[in-house]
């Protein structure tokens, strides 16, 4: 490795930790270079700008999260493989906010080395399903609901404080992108315990038997039986 990959690794880490830290708005030429220890001139020098570094920090994240992924398939079923990367795209979304909201919170540059990597990565996943007879709509059109569909998911959940998030909104958007995109039935159940106790949490509004009291507490069963009969449903 030459001087000047070396100045640029250390400036895109140096980066990488302040985008993680305290945001984008803090990622400014001084700040970096100071974290860095390198002088200013360095960083328009390598990156041109305080964009062309933030791209190269989008670059270098994606580009870790795609070597880190599995190398082959994760499952043997392609359905399963399919479930296995949404949730593992999602996980280093959600593991890397302010990262993930630079990289797909705007239009993105859909020309960088990572994005299409990332993208061919996905495509894989889809024509192994076409291969198995299990895909239901174009490739192409998979694939863009496959990313429209994780990418929407992550930015919700970070939308909504962490204490506050429902998890069964990411395996909910998950199976409906599964049966979207396969001829599969979703894992989550549409019927069973799970769809008579929403019936009856939904119905408890206008009830006069129970006091407040008994109402909070089979809400919570409710919520309980709900929640548990799904994670079950996607095990």
């Amino acid at each position: 490795m030459n001087t000047a990959d070396k100045a640029r690794e250390v400036i895109v880490k140096a980066a990488t930790g302040l985008l993680a830290s305290s945001g984008p708005d803090a990622v400014t030429t001084r700040s970096v270079a100071i974290a860095a220890g390198v002088q200013a001139p360095a960083i328009y020098r390598l990156f041109g700008d305080k964009n062309g570094l933030l791209s190269a920090v989008v670059e270098a994240g994606i580009g870790e999260y795609l070597a880190a992924a599995p190398a082959g398939h994760a499952c043997a079923d392609p359905v399963d493989d399919l479930r296995a990367g949404w949730d593992l795209a999602v996980e280093f979304g959600l593991g890397n906010p302010a990262l993930y909201t630079l990289a797909y919170g705007g239009p993105g540059d859909l020309t960088s080395a990572a994005f299409s990597a990332s993208m061919e990565m996905l495509m894989r996943r889809v024509r192994r399903l076409a291969a198995g007879g299990l895909l239901a709509v174009d490739e192409g059109l998979a694939v863009l609901i496959i990313h429209a569909t994780a990418r929407g998911a992550v930015l919700t959940a970070l939308s909504i404080p962490a204490g506050l998030r429902d998890p069964a909104l990411l395996t909910t958007m998950r199976e409906a992108m599964i049966a979207a995109v396969t001829n599969r039935r979703p894992a989550v159940p549409q019927s069973g315990p799970a769809g008579a106790a929403r019936a009856l949490r939904a119905s408890l509004a206008g009830q006069t038997t129970l006091t407040a009291a008994e109402v909070r507490l089979l809400r919570q069963w409710l919520d309980r039986l709900t929640a548990r009969t799904g994670a079950e449903g996607s095990d």
